[in-house]
């Protein structure tokens, strides 16, 4: 099953020709706008198919075209949408997306370790950041320690590691 997840938000237009801007909202961003279907719009509910025409320029001032998006005026009706990319249930965004917030983390044993409250982007990693009513637990967000990510039942196992609940 597809997920879509959230990727860039578009700030800006740049150009007389319908390039833009985007913040990404994703560590994937990058990766993602180039090998995924995406779409735009304001929520996922209300998305439109979106291709990617082109790219110019590095870093914070990279454009992006976009088929069909050829005039500045076009591009200005899309400041403020979201940019969104589909993702199968094995990439790893799907350890990331802001719709596991609340989820429950449990361990593989069973234990109950709180609810899942924000989602860290750190240079190397993320960080789950676990709130189990006593104080803030951060889980590092990779495959050794994330186990499974269970949407249905809205939970995140994990295998922690000496010293990580501690």
């Amino acid at each position: 099953m597809e997920r879509i997840h959230p990727i860039a938000k578009v700030s800006a237009t740049t150009g007389l020709k319908g390039e833009v801007r985007l913040r990404p909202l994703s560590r994937y961003c990058d990766d993602y706008i180039r090998e995924k279907q995406l779409s735009i719009g304001i929520s996922p509910d209300t998305t439109n198919a979106l291709i990617l025409e082109d790219t110019s320029g590095m870093g914070k001032k990279m454009r992006f075209k976009f088929e069909g998006i050829n005039s500045i005026e076009a591009a200005e009706k899309m400041i403020g949408q979201t940019v969104y990319a589909s993702a199968n249930n094995d990439d790893l965004i799907n350890l990331v997306g802001s719709a596991l917030l609340d989820f429950k983390v449990i361990t593989d044993g069973g234990d109950i370790v709180g609810v899942l409250k924000d989602v860290m982007w750190l240079p190397n990693c993320d960080v789950y950041v676990v709130d189990n009513g006593e104080r803030e637990v951060l889980i590092p967000v990779v495959t050794e320690v994330v186990r499974k990510v269970n949407y249905e039942n809205e939970y995140i196992m994990i295998t922690p590691m000496d010293g990580l609940l501690d």
